[in-house]
């Protein structure tokens, strides 16, 4: 083959493996869009059972074709402290068994000996996926034709990635070359460092099952390719759990060492088999008497047995697996109390879109929690006129203020990532809901300030006014309670029974600053603190309405 042919040879395999690598990510990412209510109440089961949690993982990588986002987006959830470190081990194990699905899908999809190229007839959805794209109206199609053109573009890469490896077949030297490779720890470590170059484990098993058809290496090579890949594949969760808290980095550890542990083991069978066997006997002979004649399925099956049984053997030792690796990685030194933090919108899920935006939800309603705490703890300064809660207070305002602004630079960049038309629209609400929330924080503050003018002029509000201000106090709770079931949920009904609710609020609000206003007429109040009073019945009117633009961005 001349020099030409060769740098054709090599440019045609970078194409496809670039083509191959697009078509995951774009067939992860529609998939995330079209499955993204399903995907957050997939991970949202996440419970403490072991079977459960493997479930999980495997449906979890299945649905999106990426187990280093499933790994990522479960770091991200010990991270906020929302998974513990035994239920990510087994979702992380379920990933494992997921990824081995598009091996499954390449190499049942480059089978069969019909007329037609079976590889041909899925690279012509490329056509068909993007013809939809470009004209479909419907954002849902939309959704679909990117899935449709995805999966087509993974057999151009395919097609591109075997048309190279068929090429260097016909050169005698890199056939000496990679024959020459024995070494099933040098073929180990191949296989980890390109995993780990191009992070997909995906792509390096659809590579050697290229290179197994065209018979560039035989069957005990790839295997040993394919379990090196397992290893390259824990670089982005250990990377993802660099910045994260000690169990965030514990849980890429779980992954790390699961993996090592896999491999090692089958690595000692493979080496114990020839010992006991003189050579007869490898998993390249096992697999090729399963499957004769189809070297892609002997290559994929031997993926899938591998992770299968890796599970089944690694599931019953997750808490001694748990515990090594908590005595490994030291706890992160106490933080100073009042220290500011998120609880559950974390980097990691941006990966993941759409349980990126489940996150910003959750953490919205732990932010009107904080909301809720401090306008009740103002009500109750500005009563009694004791202030030994101020610091919490402020401490707890401090923490509004701060979830504000990094709610507000997490979705910023969320609006970056593809997201479906219904997250993108609930995001352009939750920007203003986070103010709404912000304000309620506001108000509130003002509250306590009145507290304290009272004490200052030696003032305080009259028992009937002390009465007052309890009712209403009591009809934001109620109104309180009602939204966060309307948002929690999207029931409109709760949203509606909250409309009933602020409108009561709003009249209380005119009857008492009625009331008060005769009370100063009468001489019962002074005028000072009618002043402070009537101040307090506006913001408490204006946190009833902040509260229920929260319930109306449900409808």
């Amino acid at each position: 083959m001349s020099s030409v042919a060769t740098i054709t040879a090599v440019l045609t395999l970078l194409a496809g493996i670039g083509v191959f690598l697009t078509a995951c990510s774009m067939l992860s990412s529609n998939l995330e869009t079209l499955g993204s209510s399903k995907l957050r109440e997939l991970f949202a089961s996440a419970s403490k059972s072991k079977l459960l949690g493997v479930g999980i993982g495997a449906l979890g990588t299945a649905a999106i074709q990426s187990s280093g986002a499933v790994t990522v987006i479960v770091i991200g959830f010990v991270n906020a402290g929302i998974m513990s470190l035994a239920q990510a081990a087994t979702v992380i194990y379920g990933a494992n068994i997921g990824t081995t699905i598009t091996g499954q899908i390449v190499a049942w999809g480059i089978s069969g000996g019909d007329s037609v190229s079976t590889t041909v007839i899925f690279a012509a959805l490329t056509g068909v996926g993007a013809f939809i794209v470009s004209f479909a109206k419907n954002d849902r199609l939309k959704t679909i034709g990117g899935i449709l053109c995805g999966f087509g573009m993974l057999f151009v890469g395919l097609s591109m990635m075997s048309g190279a490896m068929e090429s260097f077949a016909e050169l005698d030297s890199v056939r000496n070359f990679l024959a020459s490779i024995k070494n099933v720890f040098v073929l180990m470590i191949i296989g980890a460092v390109f995993t780990a170059i191009i992070q997909s484990s995906s792509v390096m098993t659809s590579v050697c099952i290229t290179m197994v058809v065209a018979g560039l290496i035989s069957l005990d090579q790839g295997i040993y390719l394919t379990m090196g890949s397992n290893i390259g594949s824990c670089v982005v969760s250990v990377i993802a759990g660099l910045t994260g808290t000690a169990n965030a980095k514990r849980a890429s550890y779980v992954h790390l060492l699961f993996n090592c542990a896999g491999v090692t083991l089958f690595m000692l069978i493979g080496q114990a088999l020839k010992m006991f066997t003189g050579g007869a006997v490898s998993f390249g002979s096992i697999f090729e008497g399963a499957f004769p004649g189809m070297p892609q399925i002997q290559l994929a099956m031997f993926h899938t047995v591998f992770n299968v049984v890796a599970v089944v053997l690694m599931l019953p030792l997750t808490n001694a697996l748990v515990a090594f690796v908590t005595r490994l990685v030291p706890d992160d030194p106490a933080e100073p109390a009042g220290t500011l933090t998120t609880f559950y919108i974390d980097e990691n899920f941006l990966v993941t879109p759409p349980i990126a935006v489940q996150q910003v939800k959750n953490e919205i309603m732990g932010m009107a929690g904080f909301a809720m705490r401090n306008f009740e703890d103002a009500i109750q300064m500005v009563q009694t006129l004791d202030f030994s809660g101020r610091k919490e207070f402020d401490d707890t305002e401090n923490e509004l203020n701060y979830l504000n602004r990094e709610l507000a630079r997490f979705m910023s960049k969320l609006f970056g990532e593809q997201l479906s038309e219904g997250d993108r629209e609930y995001l352009s609400h939750a920007l203003k809901s986070i103010s709404d929330l912000e304000r309620v924080g506001d108000y509130s503050k003002h509250i306590v300030e009145y507290a304290e003018t009272l004490v200052e002029g030696d003032q305080r509000f009259t028992p009937m006014a002390q009465e007052e201000i309890t009712k209403i106090a009591d009809a934001i709770g109620v109104l309180f309670g009602q939204v966060m079931r309307a948002y929690e949920r999207d029931d409109d009904t709760e949203v509606m029974a909250a409309g009933v609710t602020n409108l009561a609020i709003s009249e209380m609000a005119s009857e008492m600053q009625t009331n008060h206003a005769r009370r100063i007429s009468d001489g019962i109040c002074s005028p000072d603190a009618g002043a402070i009073y009537l101040a307090l019945v506006s913001d408490v009117e204006r946190i009833g309405d902040h509260f229920y633009n929260l319930a109306k961005t449900v409808l």
